[in-house]
């Protein structure tokens, strides 16, 4: 057996998490690629809460669907000079898709401009 601890625990205290490793991994992840991890599980979590899966109407949840599409155009908005466009393109669709979907699952749908993220993208037409 090893003595070598995982990056989640400690040597001092087993099953505690070691947040100087964590604290080195994370810090050879480049900004790029945390933003766009970090997007994509946004994108994944509406989509859930949207009803876009296979047990669609065991989570869909459209209050919750509409926070996670408006941090995600948030998170967009202001990383668009920082990302680009090869990264920001695919994500810009995403959320598109997303806000489409948004406008179409609600029973009385928001006014153009005023759906979850149109602050940051516009409006959005379907």
């Amino acid at each position: 057996m090893s003595d070598a601890t995982s990056p989640n625990e400690s040597a001092g205290s087993p099953g505690s998490p070691d947040f100087e490793a964590m604290a080195r991994d994370i810090a050879e992840v480049p900004a790029v690629e945390v933003i766009v991890t970090v997007a994509v599980n946004l994108m994944s979590a509406a989509a859930v809460k949207l009803g876009l899966t296979d047990d669609a109407e065991d989570h869909k949840d459209l209050d919750e669907a509409r926070k996670l599409v408006h941090a995600l155009a948030g998170l967009l908005d202001a990383s668009t000079t920082e990302i680009s466009s090869f990264h920001a393109a695919p994500l810009r669709d995403g959320l598109k898709s997303l806000q489409l979907a948004f406008r179409e699952a609600s029973i009385v749908p928001d006014e153009p401009g005023q759906g979850p993220g149109e602050k940051y993208t516009g409006p959005v037409y379907g």
